[in-house]
């Protein structure tokens, strides 16, 4: 771990301590597991709370890459190759970031950079897959949430949730694992 590094997290742990001493919850670690068809997906998150501020648009700026998650960057691991909103895969670990767009869809970005913090972004000689996608309307939730509402034989919605807003990835895994 670089020197900045190690600053960037004690300060971290620093206002995460200063929030929690004023009744305010800490980002929690999330993971989530999915079998679809042969193909295991997982994910391994920070959960940001909203603590009822503005998130997008205001805490996460439009047109801007942004990390969904907090602190280490969301990591993405596949062990076969697989298709995203209709585009090829290869199995292995990435991680995830996104640039939101209040008129437009949003660009999720997977990067070959999977082990980084949530600042900076590694940069575009790292992406591996750029898709975009609708946001939907949904329901409150206070804390950040990546889940899988849809599981169909071989495919999947992976849903990024925040606030009232939810960004549904496609995704579809080989019926039958290639060797």
């Amino acid at each position: 771990m670089t020197t900045l590094s190690k600053s960037v997290a004690v300060a971290i742990l620093l206002a995460n301590a200063t929030l929690h001493a004023q009744g305010y919850p800490f980002s929690q670690r999330g993971s989530v597991t999915q079998s679809v068809a042969y193909t295991n997906i997982s994910v391994t998150y920070g959960r940001p709370v909203a603590r009822g501020r503005a998130l997008f648009g205001a805490l996460v700026p439009w047109d801007s890459v942004w990390h969904p998650g907090a602190d280490s960057a969301t990591l993405l691991k596949f062990n076969h190759d697989i298709t995203v909103e209709g585009k090829p895969l290869r199995a292995g670990e990435y991680s995830l970031w996104l640039i939101p767009r209040e008129h437009a869809p949003w660009t999720v970005i997977l990067s070959r950079a999977a082990h980084v913090f949530h600042k900076p972004y590694p940069g575009e000689r790292f992406d591996v897959l750029r898709v975009d996608v609708t946001p939907e309307q949904a329901s409150q939730i206070e804390s950040f949430a990546i889940y899988f509402p849809m599981v169909l034989r071989d495919e999947a919605i992976m849903r990024l949730h925040w606030g009232t807003t939810a960004i549904p990835i496609h995704i579809k895994a080989p019926y039958a694992p290639r060797s």
